[in-house]
């Protein structure tokens, strides 16, 4: 990360790994990890496999499904799912476009042998091709399709991964599983109705740096773990590289910022830099409507999401 938007030097530590802490940097290190954000995995894993359980028996599912991009997000929640209800019962679906790297469908399925879970793998190229055109011949969209821009088209790849998942949801009869971390949600990184859209997200409430933390605790291909987070919009892309930031620093001033509810004048005492706590303050303001359900105009007594807020509850409750 270059300099100037970034929090103190050398307030993230490497990982442990093989018994020894490697320096930020070093190829020894799996990752990052903030001393302020560790946690400990095996309690996070009871609560993460409970909350799955939970989820599902409220519901009066037995099963449960994902998109698997080969990323350690996706994957983390794969094997949190497998550990808690068996790989039997879940269903991993690969949706690549046809210029999604090659490595990231070889590390979907990497995962897929490893929990022995039934999977498939549904091209989406026809989809996204049919409304934005190829090789200069307009799709739905019309002529104006063909030079959609990157996130444009990345947006439309995220949601039509939903749609495809909502839609094997019914022939799997499971719920599905949402795979979006809390520092993508709470800046906003997420396509609304697209990666955002799920039943229930494990991994939630996890920043970056934890859901990393929490996949080497639990076993997920260590290529996976170190690997650049990416989206894959284009070629070569990375989210950090995209961003401007590493997750590490971010997840540090997001925690500072959210959980910790520090003033910005606090967090530049801290050490973080004034322009990097405005920007993400901006970041995290301006994509709120992504985290609620959509406004409704209040005319009755009990209006759905303003004052009638009853929790989920099992099929045939009585209640009203």
């Amino acid at each position: 990360m270059s300099g100037g938007v970034g929090g103190p030097a050398g307030a993230a530590r490497g990982a442990q790994v093989g018994g020894r802490t490697g320096a930020q940097g070093s190829e020894s290190a799996l990752f990052e990890l903030p001393d302020e954000l560790a946690i400990d995995t095996d309690v996070a894993r009871r609560v993460i496999g409970e909350f799955i359980r939970a989820q599902l028996d409220q519901a009066g599912f037995e099963r449960a499904l994902l998109g698997l991009s080969g990323g350690v997000d996706s994957a983390l929640v794969a094997y949190l799912v497998a550990e808690a209800i068996g790989p039997q019962r879940l269903l991993c679906l690969l949706m690549p476009y046809r210029t999604s790297a090659p490595a990231s469908v070889a590390d979907a399925r990497e995962v897929v042998r490893r929990l022995g879970c039934a999977s498939e793998l549904i091209e989406i190229t026809p989809i996204v091709d049919g409304f934005f055109g190829r090789d200069g011949e307009p799709g739905a969209a019309g002529p104006e399709g063909l030079t959609a821009s990157p996130i444009r088209r990345g947006n439309f790849m995220a949601r039509v991964r939903m749609a495809v998942l909502y839609d094997r949801s019914v022939t799997w009869g499971g719920l599905v599983a949402g795979t979006g971390n809390k520092t993508e949600s709470l800046i906003g990184y997420t396509t609304i109705y697209g990666d955002a859209a799920c039943a229930f997200n494990p991994i939630g409430d996890l920043y970056k740096s934890q859901v990393r933390q929490l996949a080497q605790a639990i076993g997920v291909p260590e290529a996976i773990i170190r690997k650049a987070p990416s989206a894959d919009l284009w070629p070569g892309q990375t989210d950090e590289g995209e961003a401007g930031f590493s997750y590490p620093q971010l997840d540090r001033l997001l925690y500072w910022m959210i959980d910790r509810r520090r003033s910005p004048d606090e967090l530049v005492a801290m050490g973080f830099e004034a322009a990097f706590v405005e920007r993400v303050a901006r970041m995290v303001a301006g994509s709120e409507f992504k985290r609620q359900v959509p406004p409704v105009a209040k005319l009755g007594p009990r209006t759905s999401g303003i004052d009638y807020l009853y929790p989920r509850r099992r099929p045939g409750s009585t209640r009203r």
